[in-house]
């Protein structure tokens, strides 16, 4: 039995979800109170990373 593919859609969201925790992450290593600041950036940072495997995955 063949594995399931992921597409853009799954591997995109685990990209997002990825790029924030190490956004939040970086923020707590400085000892941060806010790390709101460090998870927004990872935020951007992961909704553009989303975009371009969408992007990647849209004509195949």
């Amino acid at each position: 039995m063949e594995g399931k593919k992921k597409g853009g859609l799954g591997i995109g969201g685990v990209v997002l979800v990825g790029c924030l925790l190490i956004g939040a992450g970086i923020g707590n290593m400085f000892d941060e109170i806010e790390v709101g600041a460090a998870a927004l950036i990872g935020l951007g940072v992961g909704f553009i990373g989303m975009g371009a495997i969408w992007a990647y995955y849209r004509n195949k």
